[in-house]
C-alpha cells in the first residue's frame, strides 16, 4: 500500500518513519546499523502494519522527536488528532497559539519526522482539499481512505424508562 518504510530508533524511542522517497528523510550515515531485531523497530513494524490492516487506531510505540519548539509543538498537536478525523493547517496554527502561522504550521507539518504514527495526513487544506503531503498525495488519500473505511461507530440507543 505505501511502499518501503524507513524505521529510524534509538534505543529507547521511534525516531523516525520515512518513506522511500521521503525528502526530509535522514542521510543514512555509513556507520548505522540495520536491526531488524531491534524491539523499537520490531514494535513499530508490528503496530504500523495493524494500522494498515485496519486492526489499530492508535500506536502505543514510544516515540522522541527534537525540533524547534513551534514543530515539537505543531506535532504533539497533530499526535492528538483523533484517528478518522482531519484538522486544517489554519486550526493548527490555531492550536499552537499563532493563528497567523498557517504556513509556518504547514511546512512544520511536512517536517514531522514520524509519519503515519504521528499523522500528519490527516492535516487537510482549508477547503477540505488534502493539502500537501510529504508522502505524495497519492499516500495521502489511501491513508485517509484506510482510516475512513476501517473507522469504529458505535450505536448509542436511549431506552425510555
Amino acid at each position: 500500500m505505501l511502499d518501503e518504510l524507513l524505521l529510524v530508533a534509538t534505543s529507547t524511542h521511534l525516531v523516525g518513519v520515512y518513506f522511500s522517497n521521503h525528502k526530509n528523510g535522514p542521510k543514512l550515515p555509513r556507520d548505522w546499523k540495520l536491526d531488524p531485531a531491534h524491539p523499537i523497530l520490531r514494535q513499530a513494524g508490528s503496530e504500523l502494519r495493524e494500522y494498515l490492516e485496519g486492526k489499530r487506531t492508535s500506536f502505543s510505540v514510544p516515540i522522541s522527536y527534537n525540533g524547534t519548539d513551534f514543530q515539537n509543538e505543531i506535532w504533539k498537536q497533530i499526535a492528538s488528532i483523533p484517528f478518522g478525523a482531519t484538522v486544517t493547517y489554519s486550526e493548527l496554527a490555531q492550536r499552537v497559539g499563532v493563528p497567523a502561522a498557517i504556513r509556518a504550521a504547514g511546512t512544520a507539518t511536512g517536517r514531522n519526522p514520524l509519519s503515519i504514527i504521528v499523522p500528519c495526513h490527516r492535516v487537510v487544506g482549508k477547503n477540505g482539499g488534502r493539502g500537501g503531503y510529504v508522502g505524495g498525495l497519492n499516500r495521502k488519500k489511501r491513508l485517509l481512505n484506510n482510516e475512513t473505511n476501517n473507522a469504529k461507530f458505535t450505536l448509542t440507543t436511549k431506552v425510555s424508562p
